[in-house]
């Protein structure tokens, strides 16, 4: 038998963020929680600032009977000469029973302890108490508060509870709060409690009340009233996701207004006044013939047919905190840029200060310039960039908002005369800033990039500051995953052991085994591939980025294409046939003791094969599988292991430089498919 079930915890408005990192664990924590209670059935979530609602249409309204077991000791344990030991005494009172009352079955091959009992399933009703608070106190929003005399905590306080089965009022306390039948609607369209006699009744009060409860239909209407304000203004609305999932979330009747603000403020950096409205104020920037206008758009959560003065009070706020912003910019560039103070910042204990890791990032860089052959004449700019680059740290606007660091830096140093190369580099410098970001644009800016990167990497290891598991407070990680990108982009040859070991020499000797082991731990993140192929690169040793990258794309695509199966199975034989040889001496093998046509056919394909050029490994690894059938035929006609000694050894070392030439690539026996 189902029954309709409401269940609606009404709080104090809910913190956006907090919320929205939850969002996605609530819903399986709630299902984990029914299930362990047999009664897991569909469910609908719904939420707004000021309340978390779960809906099922048909909820279970018992338990199913079920059958308990219980198994104990083994009966020659339990008994002893005829009469039950503790072990058996303990086991009936384990299940409540009489030593009489304990039968025996077989588990595992043996006669062990077994009772068995039917159990009732119990009423929903009765346990939806436990079920909720259980959910409730599982919901894991970070910081939590207390309230009143009560010494449990929550996000925010819960105020009003309604649980409701076929419209009936389920009694329970939560957080000290009887349920009750009833809800509360919109601020402004009434303040008080609404008492309702059911889940249809509930679903009208919130909608005649102004609370939209699904957040779908709220992203929706906000969305449509976007696009409605963009074509009566004849202008562009940036949406950014991680705001707009903000908004649906701390409204219950959202209304997108447009106001503005004094056009002497567009004279900012348009990153400047776009993170003061998104970070202060939760407003979307709008765009006209893609340039930021004096306009911005606030989601009102406001209950009125006139929004004027919500517009009026958006526009009050927001033009003081423009006017510091302008302010800050205009101090900045009265200072100019200067690393004067950076001395007295400390970096990481063990690391020295901010104008130290400055230091150590010029070196780098100089050693990279001349590892790249970057052109001589860019010298200068590249010293300058990296001198410069932290320069706004000490800036007001950078002090105000963090973000902007390296982007301030750039707006400064073009307003400042600097050359453009240097002030893209400086502002480039710390991308990329995640898995999507974008990447330094050139290799002045990717070398800039590059530095700041391996400095850290570099220094936090020789202080012993490794990550551990997931930890990783100084993103070590994405450094790397960083220098591995940029290198690909750029086609910077970088063999992680030889310019790791050439730039270590500026920092307090480590295990450098440790570093390349956490590069490795990346480059097997970074490929999306079968982690036997990129094993099947790394057993080879190789450690240059460029090279191990297409090594492992070529593989792949071979791996992954028609037949190669067959082809594994032969070349692993070739493996196993010259596991025990050195395959770093040399391989000579000679015509004149081949004794069969088969041995003949092998050696002048794989001769021809081996002395072609080819455009790419990909290629190269193709002409090598393809001396499959040469192979097939040469194991079906030839003795390897033959009694000759000399004729044995120059068979195997026909077979091993077919090997060694693949190794070259990959060790084809780690691919497993």
């Amino acid at each position: 038998m189902f029954k309709t079930l409401l269940i609606e915890i009404g709080v104090e408005e809910l913190p956006a963020v907090p919320l929205l990192k939850e969002l996605k664990n609530i819903e399986k924590k709630y299902a984990d929680i029914l299930q362990s209670y047999n009664l897991l059935g569909e469910f609908e979530f719904y939420y707004t600032p000021r309340r978390l609602v779960l809906w099922h249409r048909e909820f279970k309204a018992s338990q199913e009977d079920s059958i308990e077991e219980f198994f104990g000791a083994p009966l020659s344990v339990a008994y002893k000469d005829g009469e039950p030991t503790p072990a058996a005494h303990g086991f009936a009172k384990k299940c409540g029973v009489t030593i009489g009352e304990v039968s025996h079955a077989t588990k595992d091959g043996k006669e062990v302890l077994y009772y068995k009992r039917d159990v009732a399933g119990r009423q929903s009703s009765e346990l939806l108490e436990e079920i909720i608070t259980k959910w409730v106190k599982s919901l894991e929003f970070g910081k939590s508060m207390r309230w009143g005399s009560l010494a449990e905590s929550f996000i925010r306080p819960i105020r009003w509870v309604n649980v409701m089965m076929d419209d009936a009022l389920i009694d329970i306390e939560l957080f000290g709060v009887r349920s009750s039948k009833t809800t509360f609607v919109h601020r402004i369209c009434n303040f008080d409690s609404i008492e309702i006699s059911g889940a249809k009744e509930y679903f009208e009060a919130l909608k005649a009340g102004g609370v939209t409860l699904f957040d779908t239909e709220r992203r929706e209407k906000i969305l449509a009233d976007f696009k409605a304000l963009e074509d009566s203004h004849a202008v562009n609305i940036e949406v950014d996701a991680d705001l707009l999932d903000e908004v649906v979330a701390i409204t219950e009747h959202p209304t997108p207004l447009l106001g503005s603000f004094d056009e002497k403020f567009l004279t900012l950096p348009p990153e400047v006044i776009i993170t003061s409205m998104k970070e202060h104020q939760r407003y979307f920037p709008v765009f006209k013939d893609g340039k930021l206008i004096n306009k911005f758009v606030v989601v009102s959560n406001a209950y009125t047919t006139d929004f004027s003065k919500v517009v009026e009070g958006n526009e009050r706020v927001l033009r003081p905190r423009l006017s510091d912003a302008l302010f800050f910019y205009e101090n900045d560039l009265k200072k100019g840029l200067s690393t004067a103070g950076l001395e007295k910042v400390v970096f990481i204990n063990g690391l020295g200060s901010v104008a130290d890791k400055i230091e150590r990032e010029k070196k780098i860089a100089l050693k990279l310039f001349d590892l790249y052959n970057i052109p001589a004449e860019q010298k200068a700019d590249l010293e300058r960039a990296v001198s410069l680059a932290k320069a706004d740290l000490m800036s007001e606007m950078v002090y105000e908002f963090t973000e902007l660091q390296g982007l301030m830096g750039y707006y400064y140093a073009l307003a400042l005369g600097e050359n453009k190369n240097v002030a893209l580099a400086i502002k480039e410098q710390y991308l990329p800033a995640g898995e999507e970001s974008e990447l330094p644009s050139t290799k002045l800016s990717a070398i800039v990039a590059m530095s700041l990167k391996l400095d850290t990497l570099l220094g936090l290891f020789s202080v012993n500051q490794i990550p551990t598991g997931s930890r990783d407070p100084f993103a070590l990680r994405r450094a790397v995953n960083g220098i591995i990108r940029i290198s690909k982009e750029h086609g910077f040859e970088f063999d992680i052991l030889k310019t790791l070991s050439l730039l270590a020499c500026e920092y307090a000797p480590f295990d450098m085994a440790k570093l390349e082991a956490f590069f490795l731990e990346r480059v097997r993140q970074y490929f999306k591939v079968n982690p036997s192929i990129i094993e099947a690169v790394l057993s080879t040793g190789e450690r240059e980025l460029l090279a191990m990258g297409s090594k492992i794309e070529a593989l792949n695509n071979l791996v992954n294409s028609e037949g190669f199966s067959e082809s594994s199975s032969t070349f692993k034989r070739v493996a196993n046939i010259t596991k025990d040889m050195n395959l770093s001496a040399d391989l000579a093998v000679d015509a004149k003791l081949f004794e069969s046509d088969a041995e003949s056919a092998l050696f002048d394909s794989y001769t021809k094969v081996s002395a072609c050029e080819y455009e790419s490994y990909e290629a190269e690894l193709d002409a090598l599988l393809g001396l499959k059938p040469q192979l097939d035929n040469f194991f079906d006609k030839v003795m390897v292991n033959a009694e000759d000694e000399a004729v044995k050894s120059n068979r195997k070392s026909l077979v091993a430089s077919i090997y060694k030439s693949i190794l070259k690539i990959a060790d084809i026996k780690e691919v497993s498919i």
